[in-house]
């Protein structure tokens, strides 16, 4: 493609600062910087249509972890880095809230659920057993217990009936999340464009040259928010891993409202109005959840709806109206990758499937590393 002089004079030269990836990061990164260089040149790539990855494919969880999930990580991870990175999520919601307004997110705080199935007896006695340990562990940051007891009154099924319940979780609307931030993104002067692969960069120690699959140019600093995609970048310290989701028709008179968490996390669903949103499965396949294809597989796509019919909705007629996938990056650390790699490239990626919660949060500390 040969581009005129006004599109080269005016969107690829005396470049700033270049930032690879829309999503939840890419915009806090771009943001922080337009408040640190209000009259910096930052410009936005973007391999998609939309934001590739999960930015504008998740389910919508302001949440932090379920209790079958934190103590997993405490079996990984110590007690403080557990604390410190449940701490980063919540500030890192506590931002994005405050960019962009409740209202505009529609947060809902109803609260959020985990249950376990029945088959599940030796997961369900020990977190219901860990309770008092995190609530302990959790308190200075919340300042009261995280985590208490409370009965199913949502008519579940093959579960027992005893559900973990904790009142600081909410849901957001992930769409209006992203569409207003990149309404804040081009009322900052920041340059986005879409359909922009970036095949290769070379850091030439006092600027970056970046080439994509439709120009070659100079910037003077280049940051990657490219999280699942971003393999290579971190030499495999992060891996793909792919979510897939499926949603409801409206259903009549729905009865559950709220978040909820199954299996360590690896089972979630919400309601958006009346309808139910269920994602996971991932640990049916791990090897085959690897990948950054955005497809479904029927292998998850069959237990998805089978859970959903015996568990979720068993006495509630229900037709499956939509499906989709997303990449998230994950790897055996929790923490986000948030680092310099030469001169004048730098990462924040991996942010272990919380993207909704920690993503401003590694947006912001991505700019503060220039």
């Amino acid at each position: 493609m040969m581009f005129s002089y006004w599109e080269l004079k005016n969107w690829f030269t005396n470049v700033e600062y270049t930032i690879v990836g829309s999503g939840i990061v890419g915009l806090h990164c771009a943001l922080t910087l337009r408040e640190k260089f209000p009259k910096a040149k930052i410009l936005v790539l973007e391999k998609g249509i939309l934001p590739q990855g999960a930015s504008t494919k998740n389910a919508g969880f302001a949440c932090f972890g379920s209790i079958s999930e934190i103590i997993h990580d405490l079996k990984n991870h110590n007690e403080e880095e557990v604390v410190q990175l449940i701490h980063k999520r919540v500030t890192g919601l506590e931002l994005l809230r405050n960019r962009l307004g409740d209202a505009t997110l529609d947060f809902q705080r109803y609260g959020g659920y985990e249950l376990f199935l029945k088959t599940n007896k030796l997961l369900y006695e020990e977190c219901f057993d860990q309770i008092p340990f995190v609530n302990k562990l959790l308190r200075p940051l919340f300042k009261s217990d995280v985590f208490q007891k409370s009965e199913d009154h949502f008519h579940f099924n093959s579960i027992f009936q005893s559900l973990i319940f904790n009142p600081f979780e909410g849901q957001i609307d992930t769409g209006n999340m992203m569409q207003a931030l990149l309404k804040q993104a081009v009322a900052n002067d920041i340059l986005i464009l879409n359909q922009q692969l970036v095949t290769s960069f070379n850091d030439l120690n006092d600027k970056v040259e970046v080439v994509t699959n439709g120009i070659s140019f100079i910037t003077q600093k280049l940051l990657f928010a490219t999280n699942g995609f971003a393999a290579q970048l971190t030499n495999n310290e992060l891996q793909p891993a792919r979510a897939q989701v499926l949603i409801t028709k409206p259903i009549e008179s729905l009865h559950i409202k709220g978040t909820f968490h199954l299996d360590e996390g690896y089972y979630y669903f919400r309601n958006i109005g009346n309808r139910v949103l269920f994602g996971g499965g991932r640990n049916l396949d791990f090897k085959g959840e690897t990948t950054t294809e955005l497809t479904q597989t029927k292998i998850i796509q069959d237990q998805l709806e089978l859970l959903l019919k015996t568990v979720i909705l068993p006495n509630t007629p229900h037709e499956i109206e939509h499906r989709w996938s997303g990449i998230m990056g994950v790897g055996k650390q929790k923490k986000p990758i948030v680092k310099q790699l030469s001169n004048n490239v730098y990462c924040g990626v991996r942010l272990g499937g919380m993207g909704v919660a920690i993503g401003s949060l590694v947006g912001k500390e991505l700019a503060e590393l220039v």
